[in-house]
């Protein structure tokens, strides 16, 4: 059994890349042996066994920002509880500006409905034209949210005037 000299994964015979790492290992991987048995060294006869590490598939902190956009609220909590990611102020950025993103939406669309039909009532001539405007402001708000996505994918720290204010005073 070979095992990587970078990270110490288990490396399949004739493979050209670690698994755990990604190093190239050409095509007879070094082996790393311990000693068994508290001997010296260990022997061609006497496999070592390796302490590997189990390598957990995390995501990097751009894919995790923008992940946190997703499903709004939702994920931008998940992103602010979840153990990788809570330590890093980038996803916690993203997560937080999120949340207040959705929570903003949210608002925006009650007090828009709420505006139409007190106006439908006054008088019809208003959801002619007030719906075309509400699913034009709702392609807008739909497109900002990609944006705000790529920004997070691309590294980029996007704050939205006051959301991110208040999103980047939240994780300090």
């Amino acid at each position: 059994m070979a095992f990587c000299a970078n990270c110490g994964a288990v490396v399949t015979n004739g493979a050209g890349f670690c698994g755990g790492c990604g190093r190239a290992v050409g095509t007879s991987p070094q082996i790393v042996a311990q000693p068994v048995g508290g001997g010296a060294q260990a022997t061609a006869t006497q496999p070592a066994v390796a302490n590997v590490q189990s390598a957990s598939v995390g995501l990097t902190s751009n894919v995790a920002a923008a992940l946190a956009y997703i499903l709004g609220f939702i994920t931008g909590i998940v992103f602010l509880v979840l153990e990788p990611y809570k330590h890093d102020r980038f996803v916690r950025f993203h997560a937080m500006q999120s949340i207040l993103y959705s929570a903003a939406g949210i608002v925006f669309r009650i007090g828009w409905s709420i505006l139409v039909s007190a106006l439908i009532d006054v008088s019809g001539w208003a959801a002619v034209v007030l719906v075309p405007v509400g699913l034009v402001i709702s392609l807008g708000l739909f497109g900002f949210w990609i944006f705000l996505m790529y920004q997070a994918y691309s590294n980029r720290e996007f704050r939205i005037p006051i959301i991110g204010a208040i999103a980047a005073k939240q994780v300090g």
